[in-house]
């Protein structure tokens, strides 16, 4: 039988994915594989830990060994070492974990990022399949500090989206990986709501029983603000490239249809986690 391998598999999606795949057919792909347990935090580590980098192409040669298909996380802000990456690859299957802004007509330095690698995948991977991700639920860690400290989120007010559980994306991920019956089709998926950043805090603050509260910054505040946290230029102007934009009211059912169960809420997402916010 041959290996899946799994990119970003200490990542929130990758993490999640990791569970729902048979120990035996897992290959997890690191830079430092020996810090993959402690990476985990308590979860077990299923399947093989291997290592290599994609930004050095030629390191995935041994870790591709044996591998019939892979799981793709791009870590970069460019698509410039995609090409190389995906030379290694070879034919084999890949399932690439995309921007449902593509399927929105965004044009951003991130969703032209994802673009340029949808295309380099159809054009060489053996296979394909892409799953076009709305806003991962995850992504609200990033405002544990400010939630534990202030009770008060700060940042660009970017339009409300349908926000998606990573579980989510994993179950989908692992069908997609284990057979090649969704191969060739790109595939949306969200959550089940449409919410604005006041409304996700909210649902924060639902969990955690306080009132939360967002508060929207100036564009040129927020940019000031993440230029001096150290996030690369390039991710600072792609998500202030959304302020102003009219709000996502794209909401599939792929998910449901795929896994047999509704979309999980950020709502759900938030009972889950909400140990991390106190």
């Amino acid at each position: 039988m041959t290996k899946i391998l799994v990119t970003g598999a200490t990542g929130n999606v990758g993490r999640e994915l990791i569970k729902q795949l048979p120990a035996a057919d897992v290959r997890l792909l690191s830079r430092h594989p020996a810090a993959v347990p402690e990476a985990m935090a308590g979860d077990v580590v299923a399947g093989d830990v291997v290592a290599g980098d994609l930004g050095r192409p030629e390191s995935l040669v041994p870790a591709l060994d044996g591998v019939g298909v892979v799981f793709l996380i791009w870590p970069f802000l460019t698509a410039d070492a995609a090409p190389a990456v995906l030379e290694q690859v070879g034919g084999r299957r890949v399932v690439y974990l995309s921007s449902s802004g593509l399927s929105e007509g965004h044009d951003d330095p991130i969703n032209r990022m994802h673009a340029e690698l949808e295309r380099l995948v159809e054009r060489q991977a053996g296979g394909w399949t892409i799953l076009r991700s709305n806003t991962i639920a995850s992504n609200a860690r990033g405002w544990a500090g400010q939630i534990r400290s202030t009770g008060v989120v700060r940042g660009p007010d970017i339009p409300a989206t349908a926000v998606v559980h990573e579980r989510d994306l994993a179950s989908v991920a692992a069908r997609a990986l284990r057979s090649d019956e969704l191969a060739g089709q790109r595939l949306v998926l969200t959550g089940p709501q449409v919410l604005t950043r006041a409304e996700q805090v909210a649902a924060l603050g639902a969990a955690l029983g306080r009132e939360l509260r967002f508060e929207a910054v100036p564009a040129e505040d927020a940019r000031a603000q993440m230029l001096a946290d150290g996030r690369p230029s390039v991710l600072v102007e792609a998500l202030l490239s959304n302020v102003g934009r009219p709000p996502s009211g794209l909401i599939t059912s792929t998910i449901a249809e795929l896994t047999g169960s509704p979309a999980r809420s950020l709502a759900d997402w938030a009972q889950e986690h909400v140990g991390e916010f106190r």
